[in-house]
């Protein structure tokens, strides 16, 4: 039986837009879910994602980046997504465990062993039942990044301005750190396509939702 889906990617896939679909589709079935995401999907979440994305130029170094983000999934896990669990609601997420392995794991070099215990520990043991893991070249997800950051300036005042583009820190990262977050994203993939589908977000977002539409309806169907 299908309880959580996960949407991961590398910045600018789009993966937050094919949940927001996802989330409509199901809604107007009358499936009760739910959308949430990481960091951020508590109020303590909220704090911890402020600190991790609008640090400016401040050094963050890669333990204290790795708990931050086990700390907003303790607390994530524990507020939000094991509660709906257990009513029966499906819960959607952006950004789940997956993220941990491939941006601290393949990125920035951490034991991959030692990330799995402690998203174990981290995750209370949930894991996804469905990854839908929208997969593009780098260059392209950068640009899309860099487009929406641009829009997102526009639409600011001065002081959300500020704070909009410390949201870029991962966006500023070599090209060649998103490059190994990508591989290890498709590494991950390749150990479980059981559970990650891997799809090309480079295809319009209507294509895309269709066949993520396509793939949930299905597996509902059969009571998975």
């Amino acid at each position: 039986m299908i309880r959580l889906i996960s949407f991961e990617g590398g910045d600018g896939s789009g993966k937050s837009t094919q949940l927001r679909l996802l989330e409509q589709y199901l809604a107007g079935r009358g499936r009760g879910c739910l959308g949430t995401r990481e960091p951020g999907g508590t109020n303590l979440g909220k704090m911890i994602r402020r600190v991790l994305l609008q640090a400016g130029t401040e050094e963050i170094s890669s333990p204290t980046e790795l708990f931050l983000y086990l700390a907003d999934r303790a607390q994530h896990v524990h507020e939000v997504i094991r509660p709906a669990l257990a009513s029966g609601t499906l819960v959607l997420c952006d950004r789940f465990t997956d993220s941990t392995l491939a941006y601290q794991g393949y990125g920035r070099g951490v034991d991959l062993g030692m990330l799995r215990r402690l998203n174990e520990v981290a995750s209370g043991g949930i894991t996804p039942d469905i990854t839908f893991l929208l997969d593009c070249p780098v260059e392209l997800g950068l640009s899309r990044a860099e487009e929406r950051s641009s829009i997102i300036h526009s639409q600011s005042s001065a002081t959300e301005d500020r704070a909009s583009r410390a949201e870029d820190r991962f966006e500023r990262e070599e090209v060649e750190f998103h490059e190994r977050v990508r591989k290890g994203f498709l590494e991950l993939a390749r150990t479980e396509p059981g559970r990650i589908h891997v799809l090309d977000a480079s295809r319009a977002v209507r294509d895309l939702h269709e066949e993520i539409r396509k793939i949930v309806d299905e597996k509902l169907a059969n009571g998975e």
